[in-house]
């Protein structure tokens, strides 16, 4: 068999009893689809104990999972026509409400139908500082996130945005919806983040080690058994919103990786995070001038709020 990657190992615990194997795959690798790694297992990419089984396989605590990613990302950008959404744009930076469900840019299993596609067909030149297959990217949301995303369409524009992020002059403001009731109505986290040392597809702040971070929040609305809140971050690390927001037991809506469950009570699942990145506020690399960008929170945010007492 080729190893397009490493084997990835994962250990099911007593709570992952009985659960379908492509369902636990799923939480695992959350940037894959339920068919992609149904595909896998299918292709005897997975075992569980050293055997290959069914993406129906229903899992015993404790059983061991292997899995050998499939697909490493193309060796260059192919532009496909996918339509974008474009909130603001001068001549060294382009503002684009991504939807959720939509990758930044290609990786393992995910070749085609990214962000980085999309700009490749859309603008004639991108900044190629981040390396040639991330052109014009500076910075990223996770792929259920959506809203507003900076692209430097230049490398000097790449420089000064990242110069920008380094210095935390980017302000970033998200809307978040999280189970349970917050109690106060502004609250602070500045914990380090790090990789989970046990499971390697999440981010942990409970370690005394990692990258630093900084989360605030304002409680917008409470509900009985959530709450919507404004969160701003100075700083961008991996997961950081939902990291530190699970760490103080209020998960964000949909994100299974980091405690929310997969049926919210009295609720239809939701099939993304309910996560929104609403507004951001640079200086424009070209004109010197502030700029706020906002993207109105998506239609099935709305409607999922719609219905909660």
């Amino acid at each position: 068999m080729t190893h397009d990657r490493a084997t990835v190992t994962f250990r099911a615990q007593a709570a992952d009893a009985g659960k379908r194997l492509d369902r636990f795959l799923q939480e695992q690798l959350p940037g894959h689809s339920r068919s992609q790694l149904q595909g896998w297992i299918r292709a005897s990419r997975v075992r569980v104990n050293g055997k290959p089984e069914k993406p129906s396989y229903a899992l015993r605590g404790m059983d061991s999972v292997e899995v050998e990613p499939a697909g490493l990302p193309p060796r260059r950008v192919v532009p496909e026509p996918i339509p974008l959404e474009v909130l603001y744009e001068d001549e060294s930076v382009a503002a684009i409400n991504k939807p959720a469900g939509m990758v930044v840019h290609a990786g393992a299993g995910c070749a085609s139908g990214t962000l980085v596609n999309a700009l490749a067909a859309r603008f004639e030149s991108l900044s190629a500082v981040g390396g040639e297959m991330r052109p014009g990217i500076v910075h990223r949301l996770d792929r259920h996130t959506s809203g507003v995303i900076l692209v430097a369409r230049n490398d000097a524009a790449h420089r000064h945005l990242a110069a920008q992020f380094a210095g935390r002059r980017v302000e970033k403001t998200y809307i978040a919806l999280v189970h349970g009731v917050v109690k106060e109505d502004r609250g602070r986290v500045e914990k380090p983040i790090a990789r989970d040392p046990i499971r390697r597809v999440r981010m942990t702040a409970r370690l005394a080690r990692g990258r630093s971070a900084l989360t605030e929040y304002r409680v917008l609305r409470r509900y009985r058994d959530f709450t919507l809140l404004e969160v701003r971050i100075s700083t961008g690390r991996t997961h950081q919103i939902r990291v530190h927001l699970s760490g103080g037991g209020h998960p964000v809506v949909g994100d299974r990786l980091y405690g929310a469950p997969a049926e919210p009570r009295g609720r239809p699942p939701l099939a993304r995070y309910f996560l929104h990145a609403r507004s951001i506020r640079f200086t424009s690399p070209h004109s010197g001038a502030a700029v706020t960008v906002e993207a109105p929170l998506p239609r099935e945010l709305e409607t999922w709020l719609e219905g909660l007492l």
